[in-house]
């Protein structure tokens, strides 16, 4: 989505009986709504139907006007149904579209179940994808060609991403916008969701302990103090060492409270910064690296290539106001985290 371009993507959600009215929200929240803060052509958003009524999960409510499946024929980003039962197939229609949509290079998206959907249509085999826990074996029984990816938040396998659970989906959906608008506007629009701005993709699904009642928060003051300090030459040992706990320590409640580990985290944060530094206009790579406290402009390159799929320079070409260029490329393989 580029200043240049003539139109804005167009992002359509195509929905079918049973569908879930949450991952619906989810893509209206992040696709649909104006977003006066943001200074820029926002994404063309349609919520398109299989049949003229459609019975949304648990018969909460029927969806009825609004465009037929033929509107997806126009969309840059295709959303599928998910599937409220995985055991029953989805149906002709939404099969027959999504096979166009594939066809003719449009990005695919799924959230939740709506990986059985793409799979059904045969647009997974051979790619990486991801699908709700509590169906991987289901899946990979039945779809053995798909690379499934089991206990991720999300996958990005360029121009078709997967999204592992319903809140996943808000995950995916900020995901797509950081890829498409760049870091900076996809922080904007986490803080108006009051969400976390950035959960990487090759997290786990879900932590297997019980949830307290009152939630634990002994990570948050030390996340805080490191992200303060992300220029200095911060390690786990430091980490650790703030926390008054031990390394080992510190991992294990990385693992259950945030699902990483403390490296990845750090290093993900710094790369965030360095990008929002890019995008801010910053010309010195070696500054960049030093204030995003990734050391040398070497090391600063590899780790921003991995997360973004572009060099440095690339990135602040394609982000950096009033130099925007249009989002990486659909064919682009994109790590997962």
């Amino acid at each position: 989505m580029s200043k240049e371009s003539s139109r804005p993507h167009r992002v359509v959600m195509l929905v079918e009986d049973g569908s879930n009215p949450f991952e619906m929200g989810v893509a209206t929240e992040l696709f649909g709504l104006r977003r006066p803060e943001i200074d820029r052509r926002w994404y063309d958003f349609t919520v398109c139907a299989a049949t003229p009524a459609t019975r949304m999960h648990a018969g909460m409510f029927t969806l009825t006007d609004v465009p037929g499946p033929e509107a997806a024929d126009r969309a840059d980003t295709l959303i599928v149904p998910n599937r409220p039962d995985p055991y029953v197939p989805p149906g002709p229609a939404v099969l027959d579209v999504v096979r166009r949509a594939a066809a003719r290079g449009a990005r695919l998206v799924s959230f939740c179940t709506g990986a059985f959907t793409l799979a059904a249509a045969g647009v997974l085999d051979g790619r990486r994808a991801t699908t709700h826990w509590r169906w991987t074996a289901l899946f990979a029984g039945r779809y053995p060609d798909v690379l499934l990816q089991p206990d991720v938040l999300f996958v990005d396998d360029g121009d078709v991403l997967t999204a592992a659970g319903s809140a996943a989906a808000l995950d995916l959906g900020l995901h797509l916008i950081r890829r498409d608008h760049g870091a900076e506007v996809a922080n904007t629009v986490s803080r108006r969701l009051v969400f976390a701005a950035h959960r990487d993709g090759g997290q786990r699904q879900f932590v297997p302990q019980p949830v307290p009642a009152v939630p634990d928060t002994s990570l948050a003051p030390l996340l805080d103090w490191a992200t303060a300090r992300l220029n200095r030459p911060l390690g786990v040992a430091d980490l650790a060492a703030h926390a008054a706990v031990s390394p080992a320590t510190l991992h294990r409640r990385f693992r259950n409270e945030l699902g990483t580990t403390p490296l990845a985290w750090l290093t993900g944060q710094r790369v965030a910064l360095a990008c929002r530094l890019l995008e801010a206009g910053e010309q010195r790579l070696e500054a960049v690296a030093q204030a995003s406290g990734l050391g040398t402009t070497t090391n600063m390159r590899t780790l921003i290539r991995r997360h973004t799929g572009l060099t440095p320079d690339a990135y602040r070409r394609r982000f950096t106001t009033g130099e925007r260029r249009n989002p990486p490329g659909c064919g682009a393989a994109r790590r997962a985290g």
